[in-house]
């Protein structure tokens, strides 16, 4: 092996005796987490695939026709038919309710990545995560989901230890998280919860939606699909309140809602909400950072 080159600064010196690290971050990134006094130390990631099949109910009605309730305590609402019995292929009946057992497998398959990538970050001896990124996609036909979180370890410059060992975690870095510093706040940990509603249309639901007429004739344009406006607000409400849980009385920054909805046909679809952001600490009243000095003079 080589030897170090003398004719390097002590600090690019002084970086190759430590030994190479690994970063995921962009290079103005890198540079504020260095003025913040942040060390990167290595680039972390945990993975968890679960199987993922679909957990339809196979109908919203239990016996004699009567609608499904949902879990205790969930979201749950009904809509009935105004027109009488029609047919017995008419849907006399429609729901929206909360799908906690696909929340809860979802829950399961995040917090285990995300285990993982902290158990790692703490075998390097770091003290936080910065720049923490987390995704989920289906494996092709199989049937299954994969979860993945990523970022960058980072160990504060002569700073102790966590109290308790565990890294903390953020989705900022650079700027942003510098910012956060400065306005007062710590990283704690990051929040993430999904919800999902699954809908099951009736008949004016899936009038509306298939865009055809019914037996009283077309529908008025620009009519408002109760249902699914019911649907979307419900999601987005149970994601806050899940999320709002695991705040244990700290604030939530950088927040970010994403929604996707899956048409499932005449009418039927399934909501899903993934709200996330970076559950933070007030620590200090604000305090200004020194303005950065200029590496390069253009003058």
């Amino acid at each position: 092996m080589s030897e170090v080159p003398t004719d390097l600064p002590e600090a690019a010196t002084r970086r190759f005796a430590e030994g190479a690290f690994t970063s995921g971050l962009t290079v103005p990134d890198f540079a504020a987490c260095l003025q913040m006094g942040l060390e990167p130390v290595g680039y972390v990631q945990g993975y968890c695939v679960m199987q993922w099949q679909w957990y339809g109910m196979g109908s919203p009605y239990g016996s004699f026709g009567m609608p499904y309730r949902g879990q205790q305590g969930g979201y749950s609402e009904t809509w009935q038919c105004p027109h009488g019995f029609v047919s017995a292929e008419h849907r006399g009946w429609g729901q929206n309710y909360e799908q906690s057992w696909i929340e809860d497998a979802w829950s399961e398959g995040f917090t285990s990545a995300y285990d993982r990538m902290v158990e790692e970050a703490a075998d390097v001896g770091a003290h936080g995560i910065v720049g923490l990124v987390d995704s989920s996609e289906r494996l092709s036909d199989m049937g299954v989901l994969e979860f993945r979180v990523h970022g960058t370890a980072v160990r504060v410059k002569d700073g102790p230890p966590p109290p308790d060992g565990r890294p903390w975690t953020t989705y900022l870095a650079g700027q942003r998280l510098a910012k956060l510093v400065e306005a007062g706040y710590a990283p704690v940990t990051i929040a993430a919860a999904v919800a999902s509603v699954r809908v099951w249309a009736y008949c004016i639901t899936e009038y509306l939606t298939e865009g055809g007429s019914s037996m009283w004739g077309p529908q008025t344009a620009g009519a408002e699909i109760e249902q699914m406006a019911k649907a979307q607000m419900a999601v987005r409400r149970l994601a806050r309140e899940h999320v709002r849980g695991q705040l244990d009385g700290d604030a939530l920054h950088g927040a970010s809602m994403s929604t996707t909805e899956r048409e499932l046909g005449q009418g039927d679809a399934e909501v899903q909400c993934i709200l996330r952001g970076n559950r933070v600490r007030r620590f200090k009243p604000f305090d200004p950072m020194p303005v950065p000095q200029p590496t390069v003079r253009l003058s």
